[in-house]
Formats: C-alpha cells, structure tokens, sequence
C-alpha cells in the first residue's frame, strides 16, 4: 500500500508541476522535459517520508520472499537427501532396473 501511495503522489506532483508549466507558456517537448525533472527534485524534498515508507515495505516483502524461498530450498534438499540415502548402492536414486 505504500508503494501504491508514493506512486500516485509522484504522479500528482508531475500533474501540479506540468500544470504550472503549462500556464506559465511553456509547451510541447520542453513542457514534458521540465516536468519529468522538476517533478523529480520536488519528490525528492517532499515525499521524502513517502518514499522511506515505500523502501521499507519492498524491503520486507523481499525479506520475507528470500524467507520462504529458503524454506522451500531446505525442504527439497531435506527431501532429496532421504531419496539418496534410500537408494540401493552404487546406483543414482532415479535410475531404473539395474542393466546386467
């Protein structure tokens, strides 16, 4: 949800700032241009706690992805480690009846 709300107040300020270029004159290319890179240094200052906010919620959910991928990791070598033991001598786990 954070990242949701710095989004979208990312595109408010690229909206406000376009719309004060746009009645001061300035047009076109160069109305596009100013308002990516003057939006860009006004988020910086003012959606600060937004943005810190948004950083830490991706962090997390990542933390908890690597969290459970390692879970899922621990479980197939666990798995795949009885599967060996199991195995007859001398032959792989997954190879079929012995050739003579």
């Amino acid at each position: 949800m954070a990242f949701l709300r710095y989004t979208l107040l990312r595109v408010l300020v690229f909206v406000v700032v376009a719309a004060l270029l746009w009645i001061v004159g300035v047009r076109g290319f160069w109305l596009l241009l100013l308002a990516i890179f003057g939006s860009g240094v006004v988020s910086i200052f003012v959606l600060r706690r937004s943005r810190d906010a948004a950083s830490a919620s991706l962090a997390t959910r990542m933390s908890e992805a690597r969290r459970r991928m390692r879970k899922r990791t621990d479980a197939e070598d666990a798995w795949d480690d009885q599967r060996r033991a199991a195995a007859p001598e001398g032959r792989p786990p997954d190879s079929g009846p012995a050739e003579e």
